[in-house]
């Protein structure tokens, strides 16, 4: 399972011109789901991303977490961060999961973040998504349970 997470001042997700959720300052987070994947892996993963310290405390230093500056998450399912890239010009997705696989562990995944406090929200599994966002320094994390 890959994390993409996006230190954001804001973030919205957006399908046929309505916004299905959007957030302030936190975390944007795109999840990419691999076959291998179980729910343990989704909610280790989770529980990574909340404590993961990306935010600059009074020193400006990178020591808060996404829980320890009560930010928010918007959480996008994105199966092209699964995909196998290695050769050629074109990505390959069969390293993807499943939707009916990688559906339970979205949510499995945006369960686990609520339940350590955070406020999410989320796009739609599986839709068309606009995502816009205001990228904070920039930063920008990749997590990889695969090479963890």
């Amino acid at each position: 399972m890959k994390a993409l997470l996006q230190r954001v001042t804001k973030a919205q997700v957006e399908i046929n011109g309505n916004t299905v959720g959007s957030i302030q300052h936190g975390l944007l987070i795109l999840l990419g789901i691999s076959p291998t994947d179980s729910e343990q892996v989704a909610r280790k993963l989770a529980a990574r991303v909340a404590g993961y310290r990306m935010f600059s405390d009074a020193e400006d230093k990178m020591n808060l977490s996404l829980s320890d500056d009560n930010g928010e998450a918007l959480v996008v399912s994105q199966f092209t961060l699964a995909a196998d890239t290695n050769s050629g010009r074109r990505p390959s997705f069969s390293s993807a999961a499943p939707p009916a696989q990688a559906e339970p562990l979205y949510l499995a995944f945006v369960e686990e973040l609520k339940a350590l406090g955070i406020s999410v929200a989320t796009g739609e599994f599986g839709a068309d998504m606009q995502v816009s966002l205001t990228n904070d320094g920039p930063v920008t994390f990749l997590l990889d349970t695969e090479k963890s």
